[in-house]
């Protein structure tokens, strides 16, 4: 699921950019800001995938706000004028839409982004994480589910399990985001480990036993929105 978010100070700009990313099905919405501000508290709490970001607007620019950020996601640009496009790409954008933007335009930057993704994510499919004074060479495919507790988390893989000091969310920035989702602020787990979903618990086989973690409301639409996905 691709987190994104659309920070513009045009209220009809805000609301164009919502209907196209209610059209695509694996894209999720997590908040419309107003102003740079307000995307800045919400990209500190949780982790976004994609900002469609105007560039003209009051109190911090568009493109002042992706500078001050120390590991912004990809960014998409939208603005009226054309003049800014230089500067945008100058930032690494991934893409620069001008206002007003139809929706082949809107389409083709998504795709543009899914397959930088996709490139990404088929480059890679281990993570190294510092464990008891040493790196642990973690595959994908080992890991069952994580567990968060406070700074650090517990990789729980179908052999070990390793403890790591780190948050919940640098962590799942680091995993292919094709398998894994976040189901509770606590747990992140591999989809293909999952054996069953009933309520609002998810049984996944560890060890040869069944382990039911729970899900949280605000990760249901995320979940759903993956299991769609897997039926394809």
């Amino acid at each position: 699921m691709i987190k994104t978010i659309i920070v513009d100070d045009e209220p009809l700009a805000l609301e164009i950019l919502e209907s196209y990313i209610h059209q695509i099905k694996d894209l999720l919405l997590i908040a419309k800001c107003s102003n740079a501000i307000e995307a800045n508290t919400i990209i500190r709490e949780q982790k976004i995938d994609l900002i469609f970001l105007d560039i003209e607007m009051p109190v911090l620019r568009g493109t002042d706000f992706i500078k001050s950020l120390q590991d912004p996601p990809q960014v998409i640009f939208t603005t009226a004028y054309p003049e800014f496009a230089v500067e945008g790409f100058e930032l690494n954008a991934l893409d620069y839409l001008l206002k007003p933007i139809s929706f082949d335009r809107f389409l083709k930057a998504i795709n543009k982004f899914k397959e930088t993704e996709l490139k990404e994510t088929q480059s890679k499919d281990f993570i190294f994480v510092k464990s008891d004074k040493k790196l642990v060479k973690l595959n994908f495919n080992e890991i069952v589910y994580i567990e968060g507790m406070k700074d650090y988390v517990i990789i729980h893989t179908s052999q070990s399990r390793i403890i790591t000091l780190q948050t919940m969310k640098s962590l799942e920035e680091k995993l292919n985001k094709d398998n894994f989702v976040r189901i509770h602020r606590s747990y992140i787990l591999n989809f293909d480990h999952i054996n069953a979903i009933h309520g609002n618990e998810i049984d996944v086989i560890f060890k040869s036993q069944t382990k039911s973690i729970p899900i949280g409301n605000n990760y249901k639409e995320e979940l759903d929105a993956m299991i769609e996905r897997k039926k394809l």
